[in-house]
């Protein structure tokens, strides 16, 4: 499975800024929490309420969320230097705001040790951080050179050791799938050619790779290899299946009344919310082949939509911060049901190869 964390405040990977006029914004806009407004307005920060930021990373919503109300909120991140960097923030809220090294399939255990009591709200800010994107030490970038790396939080196997160990056919397969890279096989097959004659360390290496696979695209102003590093620090990372898991946890997590909000940067991580929250509000017909035999009928919805549809950044937004243009955001209220089973919903992530858990 796929690996979560670090919140995009800020954003990366196939969300860089497409044009010259994008890049000179991009440093004002590199700590801008991603529809801040719209966030409060649908999480609706009370006093005596407690909330959980599953994507702490710079600490934007955490802040404006304690601002907002005599609140507590519990935060995690799973990157340690965004757990270095909050030092002043911890200090100005204590006693109402506490941090903790985590993934999101380890939201549940920090929840209980934190509070042993259900939570009244979630956000999950999905994807890669800025702060992250801009040290080049940490591989994720292909415009700066740096180890190939692309770990979140620093543990199990990096970018460049799935590279050197992966089949061709499963490095074309975490590229079509992950990144939508349309020519994931001849950049697999140039991979595995070159690390027969060098292993590829760098990320400047792989980049130049890629652009060589396929030149540069006149009509499209995003970098040749911005898909290809979108996959594999999708595949480094568990992104996807760590959201999965993020959705159940707050399945569980959430008192009734309580509100999971959620914003996502690309289509594969959108359609897991969408179909999630699809399937726990009740709206999937019977028969569906994203759930089980009569699942619908036998369970009650666990959630009730607060958005049916996906709010986007307005102009105004965009304009001083271009790494928003493509967010969305999801929200949905508990209800008093159940959470569903475990092994009920499961939604679409692609079993690639061995999963590692980072």
């Amino acid at each position: 499975m796929m690996g979560g964390g670090a919140r995009r405040d800020r954003k990366g990977g196939e969300n860089r800024p497409d044009s010259a006029e994008a890049q000179r914004h991009e440093g004002s806009a590199s700590h801008i929490p991603v529809l801040l407004g719209e966030v409060l307005a649908h999480l609706q920060p009370a006093d005596g309420k407690i909330y959980l930021d599953a994507t702490f990373g710079a600490g934007g919503y955490s802040k404006a969320i304690l601002e907002a109300a005599d609140c507590r909120v519990v935060a995690i991140d799973r990157d340690p230097d965004a757990i270095a960097a909050a030092a002043p923030l911890l200090q100005e809220f204590a006693p109402r705001l506490s941090l903790h090294q985590a993934r999101f399939s380890q939201m549940r255990e920090v929840a209980a040790a934190a509070t042993g009591e259900r939570l009244d709200g979630i956000v999950l800010d999905i994807g890669l951080s800025s702060m992250q994107l801009d040290q080049g030490a940490r591989g994720f970038s292909f415009q700066k050179d740096g180890p190939l790396d692309m770990r979140m939080g620093g543990k199990g196997a990096t970018a460049a050791e799935v590279l050197a160990t992966t089949d061709e056919s499963d490095i074309a397969d975490i590229l079509y799938y992950l990144g939508d890279e349309r020519r994931s096989r001849a950049i697999a097959r140039a991979i595995v050619k070159a690390r027969d004659e060098q292993p590829l360390q760098r990320t400047g290496q792989l980049a130049a790779l890629v652009a060589r696979v396929l030149g540069q695209n006149r009509t499209d102003p995003k970098h040749p290899a911005t898909r290809t590093f979108q996959g594999l620090r999708i595949y480094v990372n568990d992104e996807l299946g760590e959201l999965s898991e993020a959705l159940r946890a707050a399945e569980q997590l959430l008192q009734p009344g309580g509100r999971l909000v959620v914003v996502t940067f690309h289509s594969l991580e959108d359609r897991i919310v969408k179909r999630f929250l699809v399937s726990r509000t009740g709206t999937v017909a019977a028969g569906s082949r994203h759930l089980p035999p009569s699942q619908s009928q036998e369970m009650p919805p666990s959630f009730q939509f607060i958005n049916r549809r996906p709010v986007s950044p307005d102009k105004n937004e965009t304009e001083v911060n271009p790494r928003a243009r493509s967010a969305k955001l999801r929200a949905a209220r508990r209800t008093d049901a159940p959470a569903w089973k475990s092994g009920d919903m499961v939604p679409d992530v692609p079993r690639l190869g061995p999963q590692r858990k980072c």
